[in-house]
């Protein structure tokens, strides 16, 4: 979203100002969707807490103790990639599909932004997904998500316990 400030006193306008996407507007949405401490046997994602999965990150001794400030900053460091995107909305949905799907999510948003599917974030992708109208992309993108989910369940029926809730994540 470009914010042009006024005309400067000698009729000149200056330069707009562009701003781009804030991590910490965006981290609350996740750590609402992937709540707290789970070990659930039947998850694919195994234990985990704030979403951060032992599996992922194995040096974390004792993933039950690991803190919201802890989780927010590997949040920060491995998973945001969506400071450049302008809208704020669309930062937050991809960030919080990433943490969900990785990759896949990208390659969601690279096929509705009509670039190369390569799973990659990059300038290309970016530069794509700024150029479309928000809601016009979170509408495609948030249809998209449900597919994906309700296509994991048609192939593996015993993730349709988690369906419902990943339903609920998609159209947010």
């Amino acid at each position: 979203m470009e914010n042009a400030t006024p005309p400067t006193p000698k009729g000149r306008v200056s330069v707009a100002k562009i701003t781009m996407s804030d991590f910490y507007l965006a981290i609350p949405g996740v750590l609402r969707n992937e709540g707290g401490y789970v070990n659930d046997p039947t998850d694919p994602g195994g234990e985990t807490n704030f979403g951060i999965s032992k599996r992922s990150y194995p040096d974390i001794v004792d993933i039950k103790s690991l803190t919201v400030e802890e989780a927010t900053a590997i949040y920060l460091r491995d998973f945001w990639l969506f400071g450049g995107i302008i809208d704020q909305g669309v930062a937050n949905k991809m960030l919080d599909s990433y943490v969900n799907m990785r990759h896949t999510a990208i390659k969601i948003a690279q096929r509705i932004a009509g670039v190369a599917v390569d799973g990659s974030y990059g300038p290309q992708t970016e530069a794509a997904i700024n150029a479309m109208d928000p809601g016009f992309f979170l509408g495609k993108f948030r249809a998209a998500l449900a597919s994906y989910y309700q296509a994991i369940v048609a192939n593996n029926p015993a993730e349709e316990k988690f369906l419902a809730g990943w339903l609920r994540r998609a159209s947010q």
